[in-house]
């Protein structure tokens, strides 16, 4: 304590105005929770300054509906209960729903929605006319007969002050969007955030005239994503022209973002189509475009000899701080002495080379000598890159770089990847490898610290095992939370696993692990029976599970894999039994379909609080069958969970 200051000055003495502005600088949730549990006052303060909120339970336990977040401004009803389903059909008077969501929020300004059908946005938005962003959510097929554009129109019909619209988790039709933005010319012109980047692969880009008459309409956008169509075998694919004239209808974008409708695929690239875009005209576009921050162009089709036109962002667009290209082809000789190409754009702070097949280690060295502040730099499907290059490239930018993805590179496995990484292990935060194990054998192997690493991302293709990555250098990670793994491939084509176990039971030696995204969404095999002489979904479904009733894991994200043949992915009987043991998991969330009884075997969990079901994969089932889980059956799960005799330890 310093001099002259009196004993008795206790924590509740500062000044209100200051507590609520300390409280406002606190984002995270349960350390908010913990703040509001000191005293009344600090209870009521904290409710006071809370601006972001994230609704969870079933809608139809309305006595649950908190009533004390009056100041809150984003809000989201994404993820109420029954997941995918109309969100004020539970009532006989939706409006009184409506209503009572208002008066308990009335101060939202932005909203993210799950839209099952026009009548949500229609009862919804009139409530809240000042809604400026909003996210709608949708994963299951339009309903029949729909009118074109027929559930957007609520939205923009009362919402006269809406400026950032997003549609990326939206399931509709290219055709939807253009007219309705045309319709209402004062809410386009005030548009200055679009996102139209469907994350799935199963939907259509926009062609060339939807997107130009978007952004003909929209001349104040600063963010525009979009997924479009490059292959020039296909009518409305975006050409120079069409670049062109989006950079002029749209001269003040901070953000853009397209992206060919293929690049969310598992599909390969292909590396011999050409798309119809030149160097010449990616310079004129950059020219016209000089407010430019953040610029990803995935193309997946060969942008030849670009080197020229990125010469010119680091003088047309001095603010650009992230760049992505896909499929751009010269982006930097690595001959000369001066850097140049990408290598000349010092600014940057962040980027990503996707299947640039002609990047040599020499490029690669010259950017890291050019982009002298990068901190996050991804490459993926670059064959000529070896480990050596890569170490020199770490190397040079050891006192920025603290995010890295290295993929699909053949040159680069496991071992080699951490190894190439040396000159950052002690600083790197963020880091995705793949699991490829072919040179771990004789591989010098000693002990490794990572001390700052946080997050880690992996991909490991089905029938291969997860042990060996403690072996491959990263067995001491003492600061890692969050793992995600990527598991890939076609299990009909497998034997049955060697192995009784994927090897999650490995991972207990990250002592501070607690969250886990499994994404066993790109496999695929045998939901029902299999043919003889095959393995079904279900004893793989207990190969990937295996180990993880040893692990310390609070949260989990569990995409279930898949049978593409009948449309399935649910969660089996293996699975529910392993999760059931599972004795530290809080939160779990399953991407997929599964049976009543099945999910019953959940409440084993003594530590279960919090368990959702999302069919968030296009198209969502929706005529589920007899055994499925249905409204009704969500109800008695979710009854069952949160039962007074179910004690869950806090």
């Amino acid at each position: 304590m310093a001099a002259g200051t009196s004993s008795n000055v206790h924590l509740h003495d500062i000044p209100d105005v200051i507590l609520s502005n300390i409280f406002s600088l606190e984002t995270e949730t349960r350390t908010r929770n913990a703040m509001s549990l000191v005293c009344l006052k600090w209870l009521l303060l904290e409710r006071s300054t809370r601006k972001s909120l994230t609704l969870r339970g079933n809608i139809r336990n309305l006595f649950h509906l908190p009533t004390c977040f009056r100041a809150v401004t984003h809000l989201d009803l994404s993820f109420l209960s029954p997941w995918g389903y109309p969100l004020l059909d539970s009532f006989s008077n939706p409006l009184v729903l409506a209503q009572f969501l208002r008066h308990a929020f009335p101060s939202v300004v932005s909203l993210i929605v799950y839209v099952r059908n026009p009548l949500t946005l229609h009862l919804l938005a009139s409530q809240w006319p000042n809604l400026q962003h909003v996210k709608l959510v949708r994963w299951h097929q339009l309903w029949p007969a729909a009118p074109v554009g027929s559930d957007l129109v609520p939205l923009f019909d009362h919402c006269p002050m809406l400026s950032s619209l997003d549609v990326s988790h939206f399931y509709c039709w290219t055709e939807d969007l253009p007219p309705v933005i045309q319709a209402y010319p004062s809410i386009a012109t005030s548009l200055s955030h679009l996102n139209i980047l469907k994350h799935d692969s199963s939907t259509d880009g926009f062609k060339s005239h939807q997107l130009l008459s978007i952004t003909a309409c929209c001349p104040n956008l600063r963010k525009l994503l979009a997924t479009c169509i490059f292959n020039p075998r296909f009518i409305g694919f975006i050409s120079d022209q069409t670049l062109l004239t989006l950079a002029l209808n749209c001269p003040l974008l901070s953000l853009l973002h397209l992206a060919d409708s293929t690049s969310m695929s598992n599909v390969r690239p292909n590396l011999i189509e050409d798309a119809s875009i030149s160097f010449a005209t990616l310079g004129d576009v950059f020219s016209k475009l000089p407010l430019l921050e953040e610029l990803v162009l995935d193309v997946c089709h060969n942008v030849k000899h670009t080197w020229p036109a990125l010469e010119l962002l680091n003088t047309k667009c001095p603010m650009l701080k992230s760049l992505r290209l896909g499929q751009f082809q010269g982006i930097c000789r690595g001959i000369a002495s001066p850097p140049d190409g990408v290598a000349l754009c010092q600014g940057l702070e962040s980027l990503s080379i996707k299947n640039c097949t002609d990047l040599t280690d020499k490029a690669l060295i010259a950017i890291s000598h050019g982009c002298h502040r990068l901190s996050k730099f991804e490459i993926l499907g670059c064959n000529q890159l070896t480990r050596k290059g890569m170490w020199e490239f770490t190397h040079n930018l050891r006192k920025t770089l603290v995010d890295v993805k290295i993929s699909y590179c053949k040159n680069l496995n496991a071992v080699s990847s951490l190894q190439a990484l040396e000159p950052i292990r002690d600083r790197i935060v963020k880091l995705h490898i793949d699991c490829v194990w072919a040179s771990i054998i004789g591989e010098e192997k000693s002990l490794k610290n990572w001390s700052k690493l946080k997050y880690l991302s992996l991909w490991i293709a089905v029938g291969e095992l997860l042990n060996p990555l403690s072996l491959s250098g990263l067995n001491d990670c003492p600061s890692l939370e969050e793992i995600q793994i990527k598991i890939q491939g076609d299990c009909r084509d497998q034997p049955k696993p060697f192995m009784d176990a994927f090897g999650l039971s490995s991972l207990t030696c990250y002592p501070n692990l607690t969250r886990m995204i499994l994404d066993c969404s790109g496999v695929t095999g045998y939901a029902l029976t299999a043919p003889v002489g095959h393995t079904d979904l279900s004893l793989w479904e207990r190969f990937f599970l295996s180990g993880i009733q040893d692990s310390t894991l609070n949260e989990l994200n569990y995409w279930t894999a898949q049978d593409v043949d009948v449309n399935q992915r649910c969660l089996f009987l293996p699975a529910a039994g392993l999760l059931a043991r599972c004795g530290s998991l809080r939160k779990l969330f399953i991407h997929g379909t599964a049976n009543e009884h099945l999910m019953m075997f959940l409440l084993g969990n003594p530590t279960l609080r919090d368990v959702q079901l999302r069919e968030d994969y296009y198209p969502a089932p929706d005529n589920d069958t007899i055994t499925e889980m249905r409204v009704g059956s969500c109800c008695r799960f979710e009854d069952a969970l949160n039962s007074s005799s179910r004690h869950v330890p806090d």
